[in-house]
């Protein structure tokens, strides 16, 4: 798979708490200049990041980030303030103690709320798999598939696990064909995130793999 394609399917991301704004214009840069789908970075950062960007490249952010167990109407008013700082993507956590309770009509009508609070941009939706069993994510593909939202996620990157192939193959074989499917934390390479992508990931979060194009460059 040629790494141009590959990079096109990356959301180059930096949500690192001590992130500087320095730290973000390079991840912009970077992502216009490598062809990445999206910056994914911290909500604080998508208005300036928006206006410095100038629609060159689509600003994706993160609320109920990272634990998800803030409240329905917190993570509308994230999404709502996203928008219209100038976010064409929010990536939404679930609440997962809400998953333990078997609470799945209250996950489905967060998530519809959060969709709603978009205003038409794209929604994904982060269930954590590193904390779930694989009957939970067969449920939760169920639930994602019937909320509107355009995409499920499998990581946050601080649940202590990432992306496995093996997640990425059981969202393919149960989510709806109109739901697409994030790759998220630990994609360590070029190597990596084609397994990812060969398996039904439509879209990477990560910053490694410009990390290794910029790396193959120098070569």
């Amino acid at each position: 798979m040629d790494y141009k394609e590959i990079l096109s399917k990356v959301d180059h991301t930096l949500l690192s708490p001590a992130a500087t704004w320095e730290e973000i214009r390079t991840i912009c840069d970077d992502g216009v200049q490598y062809g990445c789908a999206s910056v994914c970075i911290p909500a604080s950062y998508v208005k300036q990041a928006a206006a410095y960007l100038k629609g060159r490249l689509p600003v994706c952010t993160v609320i109920g980030f990272p634990n998800g167990y803030s409240t329905t109407a917190c993570k509308c008013m994230e999404a709502s303030d996203a928008v219209a700082n100038g976010a064409e993507e929010i990536d939404m956590v679930i609440n997962i103690g809400w998953v333990k309770d078997g609470l799945y009509d209250q996950i489905l009508h967060e998530i519809r709320q959060v969709k709603e609070a978009c205003h038409g941009k794209l929604l994904k939706v982060i269930i954590e798999t590193c904390m779930l069993t694989d009957e939970e994510k067969i449920r939760l593909c169920g639930v994602v598939s019937d909320s509107g939202a355009d995409y499920i996620k499998t990581s946050t990157g601080f649940g202590g696990g990432g992306a496995t192939r093996e997640d990425v193959a059981l969202f393919k074989a149960h989510v709806a064909p109109h739901v697409k499917i994030k790759a998220a934390g630990g994609i360590a390479g070029l190597e990596d995130a084609e397994d990812f992508i060969r398996l039904g990931a439509d879209r990477l979060g990560t910053s490694r793999i410009v990390k290794a194009v910029k790396a193959m460059e120098k070569k």
